[in-house]
């Protein structure tokens, strides 16, 4: 049975060709089309669709006022058309928060000429949603096999498309959350990075509000997100938490207490000078995400071999594995987000199965876990 998608857009356009792309993929079927959150809320209730598609701006009622409506009623994947600006970004956080699973550009030029891109992106996003309750498989990622420690940290270029491969999902391989134990790390690490992709804003927000405004680890995050949104994240996370965040610029300066998020568009290196500094860095077509866990994991273990601490949070794909191996080759230590409390269990599931995790936790526990250990 095709996975039933209700379509929420005031366009009469957007709703035409949004129904023509979606209705192309023989796994998906619109059910129905609503002109506003008001109708998007009775539609939701009336069709009861495996999936829905939600513009913002709308007339009657906005796009964050219906996926709170229909949240309240029924836990239905929701997957946001958001503009690419800044304000948009703002609206699609305050979605995010509300309820939505996901968000994807909301185009003009590609669902004009249907781009193939745009099909493709559309199509695995509302097949992986809907169906997020078996959780996601990692796919093919780039690899990471070395990172320049060079002055100007160029992405090298081994960094090439590879498949990362997780092994079957079988129960009685499936890492676990566990209860209080007497783990405890080895080395005190000087820095934290966490990354996350798909339900990265609501888990790092989880997580980083509960460190002090005395947290004494530098902390680096690398969230999937496009350019603009990054920006507007770091300063909702700033409003929200003790700790400090904001936006890494080329130069920054690492600081205890201090969250330097990577600018989306961009990737995010470490530096030795000047006691530890990150580097941003332009796009590389070579490597799928910008920014890419992979490479500042890889860039922390060059830096800081085994004084960091890393950590995998929800997320589609496999982006962070091969970055996570080195870490752990040069001794430091990696926590990954536990599959019953991930929107999406890929990114921490790669990490888990290739062997390289050392703690398995719930994201209630990662914040609470990371001031009883560093503090």
């Amino acid at each position: 049975m095709p996975v039933r998608v209700l379509v929420v857009d005031d366009s009469n356009f957007f709703q035409h060709r949004l129904k023509e792309i979606i209705n192309e993929h023989p796994d998906l079927k619109v059910i129905g089309i609503a002109s506003n959150g008001r109708e998007a809320v009775e539609k939701a209730e009336e069709l009861k669709p495996d999936i829905i598609t939600m513009d913002f701006e709308m007339p009657v009622m906005d796009g964050v006022t219906a996926i709170k409506l229909i949240m309240a009623n029924r836990k239905i994947p929701i997957l946001m058309f958001s503009s690419l600006t800044y304000e948009g970004a703002k609206i699609t956080l305050d979605a995010l928060a509300a309820g939505a699973l996901d968000f994807i550009p909301k185009d003009f030029a590609e669902v004009s000429r249907s781009s193939e891109s745009l099909k493709k992106k559309l199509h695995e996003r509302l097949i992986t949603l809907a169906g997020v309750a078996a959780r996601a498989i990692p796919v093919a990622e780039p690899k990471l096999s070395s990172i320049s420690t060079a002055p100007n940290l160029r992405v090298p270029a081994s960094v090439a498309p590879a498949p990362v491969r997780a092994p079957a999902n079988t129960p009685h391989d499936e890492p676990k959350a566990s209860g209080p134990d007497n783990y405890r790390l080895k080395k005190q690490p000087k820095l934290l990075v966490i990354g996350a992709s798909t339900g990265g804003p609501v888990a790092l927000a989880e997580v980083l509000i509960g460190l002090p405004a005395n947290f004494p680890l530098p902390i680096v995050l690398v969230q999937h997100m496009p350019e603009n949104f990054t920006k507007a994240f770091a300063e909702r996370l700033n409003k929200q938490c003790n700790i400090r965040v904001r936006e890494a610029v080329d130069g920054d300066q690492l600081q205890p207490g201090l969250a330097l998020l990577a600018p989306g568009g961009k990737q995010l290196m470490l530096d030795k000078r000047n006691g530890g500094s990150v580097r941003v860095l332009p796009d590389d077509e070579r490597v799928n995400y910008k920014p890419s866990l992979d490479i500042t994991f890889g860039s922390a273990a060059n830096i800081y071999g085994d004084k960091v601490l890393g950590v995998v949070l929800t997320g589609m794909g496999s982006d962070g594995c091969n970055g996570a191996r080195l870490l752990k080759e040069a001794g430091s230590a990696l926590w990954s987000q536990d599959e019953a409390s991930c929107v999406i269990y890929g990114m921490p599931m790669a990490v888990a199965r290739a062997g390289l995790t050392d703690k398995v936790l719930s994201l209630k526990d990662i914040g609470p876990r990371l001031v009883r250990e560093v503090m």
